[in-house]
C-alpha cells in the first residue's frame, strides 16, 4: 500500500490517502511515484477538480523524512515533510526535518523511580525552558 499526501498551494498538507500498489506500476512494471500522481489526479479529479498537487510519502521514513499529516508543509528545498512548528522558540533541524527545543530535553535524565511515579518534563514557552512535572496527589 502507498500513500500520497495532498498539497494545497502553499504546499501545506490537505490529505493522505492509501494508493493501491497496482496503481503506482508504470508500464515496465515499476513503483513509481509519476505513475502513483497521476492515478490520484484523475481518481480524486471529480472531488477535487483539475491540477491537484500530490506527494507519496511512507510510515516507515523512507520517503521525505517524516509520514506526512494534515497541516504538515512539504519542503521542496529538503524534499521532507515537515510537521507544524509546536513552539515558536523551537527551531528547524534540517537533517531529522524536524522541530527541536533551543535547549536540550531533560526527560531522558529522569530516574526510573521519577518514571514510574509519574513525574516528566514539559516543554513551557513562558520561560523558554524545560519544567518539571510531579504527579497529581493521590485522592483521599
Amino acid at each position: 500500500m502507498a500513500h500520497f499526501a495532498r498539497l494545497d498551494d502553499n504546499n501545506i498538507v490537505i490529505g493522505v490517502y492509501p494508493i493501491a500498489d497496482q496503481n503506482c506500476l508504470d508500464l515496465s512494471g515499476n513503483e513509481s511515484e509519476e505513475t502513483g500522481i497521476k492515478y490520484c489526479q484523475s481518481f480524486f479529479e471529480k472531488i477535487y477538480g483539475p491540477n491537484t498537487k500530490w506527494k507519496q510519502t511512507s510510515y516507515n521514513r523512507n520517503i521525505r523524512k517524516n509520514y506526512a499529516g494534515i497541516g504538515y508543509y512539504y519542503d521542496e528545498n529538503l524534499d521532507a515533510f515537515i510537521p507544524p512548528k509546536p513552539y515558536d522558540s523551537w527551531v528547524l533541524d534540517t537533517e531529522l526535518a524536524d522541530w527541536i527545543s533551543p535547549i536540550p530535553d531533560p526527560n531522558p535524565t529522569l530516574t526510573e523511580e521519577q518514571i514510574e511515579s509519574g513525574y516528566y518534563y514539559e516543554w513551557n514557552e513562558e520561560i523558554i525552558d524545560w519544567e518539571l512535572k510531579t504527579p497529581p496527589a493521590p485522592e483521599e
